[in-house]
């Protein structure tokens, strides 16, 4: 069964984002760190069931920068964690669900993922996460 793994919030600063999700609303802050393949930095606050993550734009030209400059600040995606990434996306494409990327991205630490369009998911980004097999 899919769990959520995070939710992510687009942020133009981290820096003037963090005291109100860290100090106001008391979230723990893991670690910020940047992900230089997607051209972001990011905040980490783990919770129950999930995270989650503030991200700034590291570049204007980014998917996410160029996001902000449509919407704004707020919610950029959920991301969802499940078993078996491929027979997702295989059932996905075969429901004519359009895709962001066809075929799994490998991030940090071997977690794979892939986006799913908002055009097909009731105006939501969500992104479909795999963590590596014990033993891969």
């Amino acid at each position: 069964m899919p769990r959520l793994n995070h939710v992510a919030i687009v942020v133009e600063d981290l820096e003037t984002a963090l005291p109100f999700f860290r100090d106001l609303l008391g979230l723990p802050l893991d670690r910020v760190a940047d992900v230089p393949a997607e051209e972001v930095r990011v905040a980490f606050f783990p919770m129950e069931g999930g995270e989650i993550e503030l991200v700034q734009p590291t570049n204007s030209e980014s998917g996410v920068a160029r996001f902000l400059a449509r919407r704004g600040p707020g919610l950029h995606h959920i991301c969802l964690e499940v078993e078996d990434l491929e027979g997702a996306l295989e059932r996905l494409r075969a429901a004519g669900v359009q895709l962001i990327h066809e075929a799994p991205l490998t991030g940090q630490g071997g977690t794979r993922y892939a986006f799913i369009h908002p055009k097909s998911a009731f105006g939501v980004l969500v992104e479909l996460y795999e963590r590596p097999r014990a033993g891969s």
